[in-house]
C-alpha cells in the first residue's frame, strides 16, 4: 500500500551551520536505507511558503493568495511516497525521517481508484 510522509516543522527558525551538517547527511543515508528496503517510491522538498501561491475557485472565479492558506507553527516542508505492506511499517519508516526528531512526520495512506 503507499503512504504520503508530509514532513513538517518549522521554517521560522533558523537552520544553523552544525543543524545542517547533521542533517543533510542523515536525509542522504534514510533516502540510501529506504530505497535500498524497495519502499521509496518518490519525495522531494519544498520551497519555503513565501513562495507559494494558494489557487481558490469560487463561483467559477480562480482568484490567488500570496503564501498558505492558514497561519501555522509548523510548514510542510517536503514528502516522501512510501511502499510499504501496512500502516504499522510505513510508521516504521516515517520514524526514520530525520524531520521527525525536530518537526513531525503526518503518514497518509494514498487512495487507490484503479
Amino acid at each position: 500500500m503507499r503512504y504520503l510522509a508530509l514532513i513538517y516543522g518549522d521554517e521560522t527558525v533558523p537552520m544553523t551551520k552544525e543543524d545542517a551538517d547533521k542533517m543533510l547527511p542523515a536525509y542522504e543515508q534514510f533516502g540510501k536505507d529506504a530505497t535500498e528496503a524497495g519502499v521509496i517510491r518518490g519525495g522531494d522538498a519544498l520551497q519555503p511558503t513565501t513562495t507559494a501561491t494558494t489557487v481558490q475557485v469560487r463561483g467559477g472565479k480562480t482568484t490567488t493568495t500570496d503564501g498558505p492558506f492558514a497561519e501555522t507553527k509548523e510548514q510542510l516542508g517536503g514528502y516522501y511516497e512510501l511502499d510499504c505492506k501496512d500502516l504499522d511499517e510505513a510508521i516504521l519508516w516515517a520514524s526514520k525521517i530525520p524531520g521527525a526528531a525536530s518537526g513531525r512526520v503526518e503518514v497518509r495512506p494514498i487512495m487507490e481508484f484503479s
